[in-house]
């Protein structure tokens, strides 16, 4: 029976990349019944909006989306579809495997971690005060009133940090039961609670709590700023890093970069109502639309963590194997896999994504 998927093309490099993946994922063998959906910049310009209906709709029904790169303007425009998506579908725990791949151009060697990001509270909530705006007045004078001691100044900007008790229950619970199901031995809960006392504190709080619920599994926490050194000194000491939103987002990209860089860094974004959304970590490259060169292994190995998610867990063993063979001889990769960024032997995303195919047929 054909698994059904709906494709979200994004935008920039987006389709160039969709379509790469999209073959690489029927020549694994596994039947599929896919839908094309839009979303992002070419969407707004075409639909009014970054995020159609008709793509919610679609999510809805198939209950499984692999999703391109789409822009998010800095500063100023629509928020986040990534953000929106996750939000629409409850889907609260963000994963991000970063591992270790021959061929890979890295100053480490031997790593595989795996965030846990929670991906639905913390400043990413979306509460957020305009500076100038009457309602923010109105909040900062409420907080003097509560605070006259508050280091606040009136001409300011607002954003809220909510985490809850519910909220950290479920995605440090996720984290234990991941870390558990793919034989990890050890999560670490990552915090500010030295300072944010009763976000992050709770957060910590709460982490321990669950943790005596699985003594078969490791469990200690860090600082965020004393983790991102630790990660960079000595990576091997951890396994599962389980973290609020924000530091998750920074942590993980800190992660990636211990493992070659964004083009490796597959994402999946998962909630307890059945619907999965798979993504790479790295953005659009607008400036490289249209001109087959950027790199197709972040949203294919996010195509193998959609095909672990279905059940289709030979095929995705398949497939990863292909992609580390293909990097690992260095003949047929992009050139941001190359040991010199100018090699002219560099392929393009077709030709890369056309070797991991070979690969597998060979397999």
């Amino acid at each position: 029976m054909a698994h059904k998927v709906t494709l979200i093309d994004g935008d920039g490099t987006g389709p160039e990349l969709m379509e790469v993946t999209r073959k690489v994922l029927e020549a694994t063998g596994v039947s599929f019944e896919f839908e094309r959906a839009e979303a992002g910049v070419d969407a707004l310009e075409r639909h009014g909006t970054p995020l159609p209906q008709a793509t919610l709709d679609s999510i809805q029904r198939t209950k499984c989306a692999l999703k391109s790169p789409i822009t998010t303007p800095v500063g100023t425009g629509f928020r986040s579809v990534n953000v929106a998506l996750r939000a629409e579908f409850d889907l609260y725990a963000c994963v991000r495997p970063c591992k270790t791949y021959q061929g890979v151009r890295s100053r480490y060697e031997g790593i595989d971690l795996v965030i846990v990001r929670e991906n639905t509270e913390d400043l990413y909530a979306g509460i957020e005060f305009e500076r100038g705006k009457p309602d923010t007045q109105e909040l900062v004078d409420w907080i003097f009133k509560k605070q006259p001691k508050a280091r606040l100044k009136r001409d300011c900007g607002i954003t809220i940090k909510p985490i809850s008790v519910p909220g950290t229950e479920r995605i440090v619970k996720y984290a234990f039961e991941y870390a558990r199901a793919n034989k990890r031995k050890k999560v670490t809960a990552v915090h500010k609670s030295n300072i944010q006392k009763y976000s992050d504190g709770l957060f910590l709080s709460v982490a321990r709590d669950v943790a005596k619920k699985y003594p078969d599994i490791a469990f200690d926490d860090r600082i965020v700023d004393n983790m991102c050194m630790q990660l960079v000194q000595k990576p091997e000491d951890y396994d599962v890093l389980v973290l609020p939103n924000l530091y998750g987002d920074i942590v993980s990209d800190l992660c990636a970069g211990l493992v070659g860089g964004l083009g490796v860094a597959p994402g999946a974004n998962i909630g307890d109502g059945g619907i999965a959304i798979f993504e790479a970590t790295h953005g659009s490259a607008p400036k490289y639309k249209g001109l087959d060169k950027v790199n197709p292994t972040a949203v294919i190995l996010s195509g193998m963590l959609m095909l672990r998610h279905l059940g289709e867990t030979k095929a995705a063993e398949k497939l990863e194997r292909a992609v580390s063979q293909v990097i690992a001889e260095g003949k047929s990769v992009t050139y941001d896999l190359k040991a010199d960024r100018n090699d002219p032997t560099a392929v393009g995303t077709k030709a890369m994504g056309d070797a991991i195919i070979s690969a597998m047929r060979k397999m």
